[in-house]
């Protein structure tokens, strides 16, 4: 399954130049990758305890967190078998500056949080198509080419749960002008062997 800009919300491609970076330095990416399903999984979490009384969220959130750990879970017997240590938290360039787009105000906040969390997936998946492609390792390469499938049904997920509490033309407002930001912060950032 290719994964094409047409295929997901996104504004631009990652460049050539972060594909190379993350395939030279493919365990500092796996430490990165595992960290970054860690957080998802804390992210979701996050939502059902911010917002319990949003049920329609709660579900989605819950089946959610369990896929990510599931996926750091893989990433870790990945990282063992290829004897990578887990790294150490560090900051996220990209996340950091997505989150700084976050209004304040309950509803601002809670649309905001979840088209970034979309976003952040939309990326995930893009670069795990494009990592899946370029790797000569067949199982490495089948490994992230479903890892980009599930991806692309998580950033879903956000989106649905969005449309439920907003109307469609103030979800798609603030999503265009989400996209076209990370897109400016994406570019911006000096390429790592990471995720984002």
């Amino acid at each position: 399954m290719q994964l094409t800009l047409e295929k997901l919300p996104l504004k631009a491609a990652s460049p050539q130049g972060w594909l190379d970076m993350a395939l030279g330095s493919f365990d500092i990416f796996l430490q990165d990758h595992a960290a970054c399903e860690r957080k998802a999984s804390a992210l979701a979490m996050a939502l059902i305890a911010r917002y319990p009384d949003r049920e329609p969220l709660l579900e989605p959130m819950i089946c959610l967190a369990k896929e990510e750990l599931a996926h750091f879970h893989e990433v870790f017997r990945l990282m063992q078998k290829r004897g990578v240590p887990l790294a150490s938290d560090e900051k996220d360039p990209y996340v950091s500056g997505l989150l700084r787009l976050v209004r304040h105000g309950r509803e601002e906040h809670f649309l905001d949080k979840l088209l970034i969390s979309s976003i952040i997936e939309a990326r995930g998946c893009e670069r795990f198509g494009l990592v899946s492609e370029a790797l000569t390792d067949p199982d490495l390469a089948a490994f992230y080419r479903r890892l980009a499938r599930e991806e692309a049904g998580h950033y879903m997920i956000f989106l649905r749960i969005a449309r439920l509490y907003f109307e469609e033309n103030v979800l798609n407002d603030r999503l265009e002008e989400l996209l076209e930001r990370e897109a400016e912060i994406m570019l911006a950032i000096p390429h790592r062997p990471a995720v984002h």
